[in-house]
């Protein structure tokens, strides 16, 4: 099977840098770890990073909602209610704000 070089475009480089300090214990610890996987400890590091912000992320951006409020939610989508007097003023200041 032959290999062809990805176009420029698609290749990842790795120009950024990212770096910080740690204790002598922290990088034992890192390093042992990286040594059971069998990868470079900067690849370690790197997906380690790298799963932590995306859990992280996940966390913020998640909405977990009890059982009485999910159905609270999905009855306001179904069956909406009637817009308020100072809601349907909002909705016409900020058509007029934006000329829509």
């Amino acid at each position: 099977m032959t290999s062809k070089a990805r176009p420029a475009k698609d290749r990842i480089t790795r120009d950024d840098r990212l770096g910080f300090r740690l204790d002598e214990q922290t990088k034992g610890l890192i390093e042992r770890a990286a040594l059971l996987e069998r990868r470079k400890v900067s690849d370690y590091c790197l997906a380690a990073i790298t799963d932590a912000a995306r859990r992280t992320i996940a966390e913020h951006e998640t909405l977990n909602l009890s059982e009485r409020d999910r159905a609270t939610f999905f009855e306001a989508l179904i069956n909406p209610p009637t817009p308020t007097e100072r809601l349907a003023r909002a909705f016409a200041e900020h058509g007029r704000r934006i000329g829509a």
